[in-house]
């Protein structure tokens, strides 16, 4: 049952509504009665949704919000309830009829609790208080380049399961193998020895396999299957049936692995050929969740001529996952682990540990997401090697048939016209991510024509950022900062650059569409806007898109 809609919320910039007991709701007694607040006299904020679009003067608001939403519900007899939540911005604390039912950190993540006991039959009173602060010892910290929305900002669900339910399932290709399908099944309140039942009825497989004392069943059997690729993006019907509970879900099969300099797709070599972007609404702005932001911007990604598309810098909404599963785009998924944070903290490693768990815990069936990201543009320093190799540990044993990936951008300069890509977390990955903007930040585009690199690590190499701003409409000459002539002449020189590059095996331009930025501020150009993308915010196409997009039609004729 869905929960999104309007919501009564109270802004609450001195962090008052914890002492005063919002989550009550109270209301006066009698006319002599004195209650300092009212979510039934509080402007309402859409969900889901940001609240610094929604109102002017939120725009730059960071603190807390707090949410209420009323709901009936007829309760039946052995069922159990569950309040789901898509992603709150960044700390969220959940009560349900006066009773806290626990709290949520990371702003894009999903979470949820179990209600049963505190669900009423009749009206409910569902209350959330939200903060975006910014903090230290969080993830992402202090400082980030894209807008801090706060609000609640993915679907809120109410889901009712049976009393013994399917609770998670991973169904993929055993790892190496293109004939045999290897995973698992966790049923939550279950009995040993419960059967579950798995049928993919195109590929004439029906399994059933028995629980044990954790209710899970592992299983592994061989298979003969389509296996889903880009250019033929196949996915399967896939039903898990146990006594008491049922789940169906599309299901594509692949694999995907490295042989030295390459990554190899269903055991073939691949270039993949994609974009960055950031989750931002197209032509709205503000942070994008629905099925039509997604199929815009990936109808983008794809006129572009993409078969691969990074999504920066942090987990993005389902639908635009499970979008890119239909229509063929391989994905890069990232948790916010940017800049710099609190390296020596393990309450900070902890944070990103399980945004790490809840990341591939959402999306592990995805045969899009080929790679799992640990990070963006950190600092080389010992504490941060420790902090990111444990993540990149954490990944492999959470899923050991995705590859794990970095953007790196700490390159040594042995002559003028050298670099060397040398970052010691690359001995740590399977694929290596570059971050670089010779032309943009130091340096002339044209310097890139006699620039060459090279790699310490024999690894596939993927450079995962290039490009510079422009400002839609804006025209001059090519060496004019801001216009579209000098985006594309820079996108001209990196491109012959990157063909040059060792191990080169994709690239990913930064960025699709522009997007807001706290720290882009030039009046009359940023506007608080980054202006590097290949697409205004407007939807208008720069110079530098169809550059790109001649670029990848090329290669993908090279492909062939």
């Amino acid at each position: 049952m869905s929960l999104n809609g309007s919501w009564q919320a109270i802004v609450d910039p001195f962090d008052n509504g914890k002492g005063a007991k919002f989550f009550l709701d109270q209301k006066p007694k009698d006319k002599s009665d004195r209650v300092e607040y009212s979510f039934d006299a509080s402007p309402p904020l859409n969900v889901p949704g940001d609240w610094s679009t929604q109102r002017e003067s939120l725009m730059f608001y960071e603190g807390p919000i707090w949410y209420r939403r009323l709901f009936s519900y007829h309760k039946r007899a052995g069922r159990r309830e569950f309040v789901y939540f898509g992603a709150v911005n960044y700390q969220a604390a959940v009560y349900l009829n006066g009773e806290k039912l626990g709290d949520h950190e990371g702003g894009f993540t999903a979470f949820n609790f179990e209600v049963t006991a505190l669900l009423r039959e009749g009206e409910n009173d569902l209350i959330v208080e939200v903060s975006n602060a910014r903090r230290v010892d969080a993830v992402p910290g202090i400082k980030f380049d894209w807008w801090n929305y706060g609000g609640i900002t993915r679907d809120v669900i109410l889901v009712e399961v049976p009393a013994v339910f399917i609770q998670d399932y991973w169904v993929q290709l055993a790892r190496g193998s293109q004939s045999e399908i290897a995973g698992w099944v966790r049923l939550n309140g279950a009995q040993p020895g419960q059967k579950i039942n798995l049928k993919i009825s195109e590929a004439g497989i029906d399994e059933t396999f028995a629980t044990d004392a954790e209710g899970r069943a592992n299983f592994h059997f061989r298979a003969k299957l389509d296996l889903w690729s880009p250019e033929h993006p196949k996915l399967y019907e896939v039903i898990l049936a146990s006594g008491t509970d049922i789940v169906r879900d599309q299901i594509g099969f692949r694999t995907i692995e490295t042989q030295g300099d390459k990554i190899l797709l269903n055991g073939k070599p691949i270039f993949l050929r994609g974009i960055s972007m950031h989750e931002e609404a197209p032509f709205r702005e503000g942070r994008a969740f629905s099925q039509e932001d997604a199929q815009t911007l990936l109808g983008w990604v794809k006129e572009l001529g993409c078969n691969f598309v990074r999504f920066a810098h942090y987990p993005h909404n389902e639908n635009e996952i499970r979008l890119a599963d239909r229509v063929g785009l391989l994905v890069w998924s990232e948790i916010p682990v940017y800049w710099d944070i609190d390296w020596s903290n393990p309450a900070t490693l902890a944070n990103a540990e399980i945004q790490l768990r809840d990341m591939i815990a959402r999306d592990h069936n995805r045969a899009s997401v080929i790679l799992w990201s640990v990070s963006n543009e950190t600092p080389v320093k010992p504490e941060r090697l420790t902090f990111l190799t444990q993540l990149a540990k954490d990944a492999r044993e959470l899923d050991s048939t995705r590859l794990i990936t970095s953007a790196l951008n700490h390159v040594e300069e042995s002559t003028t016209n050298v670099r060397t890509l040398a970052d010691p977390l690359g001995d740590m990955l399977d694929v290596i991510g570059l971050n670089e903007y010779l032309g943009w930040y130091g340096g002339r585009p044209e310097d890139a024509d006699k620039l060459q690199w090279k790699l310490n690590f024999n690894k596939p190499l993927i450079v995962s950022e290039f490009g510079g701003g422009a400002l839609f409409g804006r025209h001059g000459e090519a060496d004019e900062r801001w216009t579209e002539e000098y985006q594309e002449n820079l996108f001209e020189h990196q491109l012959g650059m990157v063909r040059r590059m060792p191990n080169l095996a994709g690239m990913t331009p930064w960025v699709l569409m522009d997007f807001r930025s706290p720290l882009r501020m030039l009046p009359g150009v940023q506007d608080y806007h980054n202006r590097k993308g290949l697409i205004s915010n407007r939807g208008e196409r720069k110079r530098a898109f169809y550059t790109l997009q001649e670029f990848y039609r090329k290669q993908a004729k090279t492909d062939r």
